[in-house]
């Protein structure tokens, strides 16, 4: 079975594991929908995780080149 995890490039997900070792419920059922080009609207308690989800998939669309600065999304 894939992880949520699978969705990022390999440097990242290694970093993640090594500092966190598996995602959180919220980063598990987010990833997945924003890799799919979704638009979510996340509601979570604090400390789960939700700012980490964001950014880390906004740093995996830099390193992977989904995503170009100067570039809209579309």
């Amino acid at each position: 079975m894939l992880s949520s995890l699978d969705l990022f490039h390999p440097l990242i997900k290694e970093w993640f594991q090594k500092k966190y070792t598996s995602p959180t419920d919220i980063q598990d059922k987010t990833w997945p929908e924003v890799a799919n080009g979704s638009n979510v609207l996340v509601t979570a308690p604090t400390g789960s995780g939700k700012t980490l989800t964001a950014f880390m998939w906004a740093i995996n669309c830099f390193t992977t080149g989904i995503y170009e600065p100067g570039k809209l999304a579309v």
